[in-house]
C-alpha cells in the first residue's frame, strides 16, 4: 500500500498542543474534530494499528482537550488504543505515522513517550485505578517528576473493560473515597468483540429507557419556545440539566458517583456543555455515561464485524487491507480447527475465552458448538476459575487465553487449578514477541510462571503440525493442568496429520543427528537453530538439534544423553530468564553434569522489555536468529568469528 494523499486540514494543522483548541469556536471544534478523525484513517492506513476505537472518541478527545488542562489535569484512556487522536493533539502528530514501528511512537499511551500520557496502558481496566491513585495524590500534596502538578484527573474507561474485576473494585474505592475524580463511561456496544453479560445489558436498558428519551423531547420543545438569542444557552443548559438528572438511583449512584447520562459521545455541544459543567460544579467522583459508535465516520470500519478494531495497512478509498503473501495456515487457525475436530467426537470438550473470540481463534469453535463456547468478558480470573469449576465438573475445557493476559489469572492459574490439580487445558496464544504491539503484549513469562507449579505439563509448539498434536495431547490429558504456547503469525508450511495420535507425555525427540554440539530448543526457534546447524557445518561443525517439545516435564533421559555425548549443549527458548533452560540446568547441576565439563549456554529473552519492531526485528535484538545461535556455539568453543574472539 502507498502512503495515502494527506488529507486537508488546515484546522488541525494550527494545533501544536491541547492549549491551542482554547482558542477556537465551538464551529471550529467541530471542523476539527472532522479533521482529526481524517487524519487518524490516514494514519493508521499507513502504520496499520488500532483503528475504530479512535474513530470511536474523536469528539471527546478534542471536548475533553478542550475542556480541561491537560497535562496538568490527568487523562488516563484505559487500554490505551483509542488513543491515537489523543496522540495528534499532543504535540506527536509529527510523528503518527511511526505508530507501532521500530523506534516510532507507541501504538498505546506511554510515559516515557509524552508528559500528555501520565499512566501508560495496553492491558484493559486499570485506568480508573491509575486516575484515583493521581487523585489521592494530589489531595496529599503529591509533586509528579514531570513538573506538571495533579489537577483534575479523568479516566476514559470502554464498555467492554468497566465489565473486568479491576474496574469494579477501582469504582467501590472511588466512591468510598469521595475524592474529586472524573470517570468517563465510553460505551459503544463493543470492545474487541460484541460485549457480553449483564453490565452490558444493564447500560443498554440506561440508555434504551423512556425517562431518557421522554426528557430529551420535552427539553427540546421547551427550548423551542424561547426567542432565538435565549435557545442556543437554553439548549446547553437542558443538555447540562438533563444528563444529570437521568440517572438517579443508578448501580453508580449506590457506588457513591454522581452518574450524568447518557449522552452522545459525538455530539460536540453536549460534550462541551456537560464537560464544563462537570468540571465547575463537581465535589466528589461524577460518572459521565457516553454511547459513541466504534469506527465512527469511516464506513469500512463501520461495517467490519469488529468495527475495525485492528487492521493491517489498509487503502483508504476501499478499506481493502494489504496481505502479507503466504501458503502456510496461521498458528491460531490450526488450533482453532484442531479442537473443532476434536470436539466433534467429544461432547467433553468446551472452550472459555475472555472477550477474544476472533484472537484466539475461537469464533470457528462457537459457530460449529455454540452452547459448549463461553465468552465471559475482559476477566481472565474469572475465566481461569470458571474452566477450574467446568474441569471439576467433568468436561474437558480448553482456556484459550494470549500469554500476556494469562498473567492476569496467575493467582487463579495457581490456586484453583494448579493446587487441586483439575485438567485444565490452557492454550497460550501470543508466546514469544509478537512485533507492533511491544512488550505490553509479548509472551515472555508463561512458561518461567507456569512450568513452576507441580503437577503442571508445558509444551511448546515448534510448527503447526506439532500444534496439531499437542491439541490432541492436552484433550486426552485427564491428570491435571495441561498448557501448550504457540506464537501469533503463520506457521512453517508443513504437513499436518490430524489424525496423529497424543504425544507421550515428558518425551521430545531429535531432529538431526551430529556430534560435539547439541541445541535443544523448545518452541520456533527449532527453524532458527536448524539455519544455525547448516551454517556451523559448513565450518566443520556437525550439531545435533533436537526438539524439546516438554519444559515441564523434562525429557530427562534425552537431555541428560545430549549433556553426556556431547562438548556444547545450547538451549534455546522465546521466553524469559527462569524458564525451560533454568529448568535444564537445575536437571544438570542435580546429576554432577558440569562436574565433567560440560559447556552449557541458555539462550532466552534479554533481561529488558523489547519495544514495538517486527517480530524479526525483534528477535534480532534478543539475539535469538540463526547467526546468534551460530555465534553462541562458536564462543562456547572459543573459537572466532571474522578475526575476532566471540563472546557471550
Amino acid at each position: 500500500m502507498t502512503d495515502p494523499v494527506r488529507p486537508s486540514t488546515p484546522l488541525l494543522d494550527r494545533v501544536r498542543e491541547p492549549r491551542d483548541l482554547k482558542r477556537l469556536t465551538e464551529a471550529q471544534l467541530h471542523q476539527l474534530a472532522q479533521e482529526l478523525r481524517a487524519e487518524t484513517i490516514s494514519a493508521v492506513s499507513v502504520t496499520g494499528g488500532h483503528l475504530g476505537a479512535g474513530l470511536g472518541v474523536v469528539e471527546l478527545t478534542v471536548a475533553l482537550h478542550a475542556v480541561f488542562d491537560t497535562p496538568r489535569d490527568r487523562l488516563v484512556w484505559d487500554v490505551g488504543h483509542q488513543a491515537y487522536p489523543h496522540k495528534i493533539l499532543t504535540g506527536r502528530r509529527d510523528r503518527i505515522r511511526t505508530l507501532r514501528q521500530k523506534d516510532g511512537l507507541s501504538g498505546f499511551t506511554k510515559r516515557s513517550e509524552s508528559p500528555y500520557d501520565p499512566f501508560g496502558a495496553a492491558h484493559s481496566s486499570t485506568s480508573i485505578s491509575a486516575a484515583l491513585g493521581y487523585a489521592v495524590a494530589r489531595d496529599l500534596g503529591g509533586d509528579p517528576p514531570d513538573g506538571c502538578g495533579i489537577g483534575d484527573c479523568i479516566a476514559v474507561i470502554g464498555d467492554g473493560s468497566i465489565s473486568a474485576g479491576q474496574a469494579y473494585e477501582a469504582l467501590n474505592n472511588a466512591g468510598h473515597l469521595g475524592r474529586r475524580l472524573f470517570v468517563i463511561l465510553n460505551d459503544n456496544e463493543m470492545s474487541i468483540a460484541p460485549p457480553v453479560g449483564a453490565m452490558s445489558a444493564y447500560l443498554s436498558r440506561l440508555y434504551s429507557g423512556a425517562p431518557f428519551q421522554d426528557l430529551k423531547a420535552a427539553a427540546k420543545a421547551a427550548a423551542g419556545l424561547l426567542p432565538p438569542p435565549l435557545r442556543e444557552g437554553a439548549r446547553r443548559a437542558k443538555d447540562a440539566l438533563k444528563h444529570l438528572a437521568v440517572g438517579h438511583g443508578t448501580l453508580f449512584d449506590e457506588l457513591g458517583f454522581s452518574y450524568v447520562g447518557p449522552i452522545d459521545g459525538h455530539d460536540m455541544d453536549s460534550l462541551l456543555a456537560v464537560l464544563r459543567t462537570v468540571k465547575a460544579r463537581a465535589t466528589g467522583p461524577v460518572l459521565i455515561h457516553a454511547i459513541t459508535q466504534k469506527g465512527k465516520g469511516y464506513a469500512p470500519a463501520e461495517a467490519a464485524r469488529d468495527r475495525g478494531h485492528a487492521t493491517n495497512r489498509f487503502d483508504v478509498v476501499t478499506g481493502a487491507q494489504a496481505k502479507a503473501p503466504s501458503n502456510a495456515p496461521s498458528y491460531t487457525g490450526v488450533f482453532a480447527d484442531a479442537l473443532v475436530r476434536l470436539a466433534e467426537t467429544d461432547r467433553r470438550i468446551v472452550a472459555v475465552t475472555a472477550a477474544m473470540p476472533d484472537g484466539t481463534g475461537l469464533s470457528k469453535f462457537m459457530d460449529r458448538f455454540s452452547d459448549r463456547c463461553f465468552d465471559v468478558g475482559i476477566a481472565e480470573q474469572h475465566a481461569v476459575t470458571f474452566a477450574a469449576g467446568l474441569a471439576a465438573g467433568g468436561l474437558r475445557p480448553f482456556c484459550a487465553i494470549y500469554s500476556t493476559f494469562l498473567q492476569r489469572g496467575y493467582d487463579q492459574v495457581v490456586h484453583d487449578v494448579a493446587i487441586q490439580r483439575l485438567p485444565v487445558r490452557f492454550a497460550i496464544d501470543r508466546a514469544g514477541l509478537v512485533g507492533a504491539d511491544g512488550a505490553t503484549h509479548a509472551g515472555a513469562f508463561d512458561v518461567t510462571f507456569l512450568a513452576n507449579l507441580p503437577g503442571f505439563v508445558v509444551m511448546a509448539a515448534a510448527d503447526e503440525a506439532e500444534l496439531a498434536r499437542m491439541v490432541a495431547t492436552a484433550a486426552a490429558h485427564d491428570g491435571g493442568p495441561i498448557a501448550f504456547r504457540f506464537p501469533r503469525g503463520e506457521g512453517v508450511g508443513v504437513e499436518i496429520d490430524w489424525a496423529a495420535s497424543p504425544l507421550p507425555i515428558g518425551q521430545g525427540r531429535v531432529v538431526r543427528e551430529g556430534a560435539g554440539v547439541a541445541l535443544l530448543s523448545f518452541g520456533t526457534r527449532l527453524h532458527e537453530a536448524l539455519r544455525a546447524a547448516e551454517a556451523l557445518e559448513a565450518r566443520g561443525i556437525r550439531p545435533t538439534v533436537a526438539d524439546a517439545r516438554f519444559a515441564k516435564p523434562l525429557d530427562r533421559d534425552l537431555i541428560l544423553r545430549l549433556a553426556r555425548e556431547h562438548e556444547v549443549l545450547v538451549t534455546l527458548e522465546e521466553g524469559a530468564i527462569g524458564g525451560f533452560g533454568s529448568h535444564v540446568a537445575q536437571l544438570l547441576a542435580e546429576e554432577g553434569i558440569f562436574d565433567r565439563g560440560l559447556k552449557f549456554r541458555s539462550m532466552t529473552l534479554p533481561d529488558s522489555f523489547i519495544d514495538q519492531a517486527s517480530p524479526r526485528e525483534m528477535y534480532a535484538m534478543a539475539g535469538l536468529e540463526a547467526q546468534d545461535i551460530e555465534a553462541k556455539v562458536l564462543e562456547a568453543l572459543g573459537l572466532k568469528v571474522l578475526g575476532r574472539t566471540v563472546r557471550g
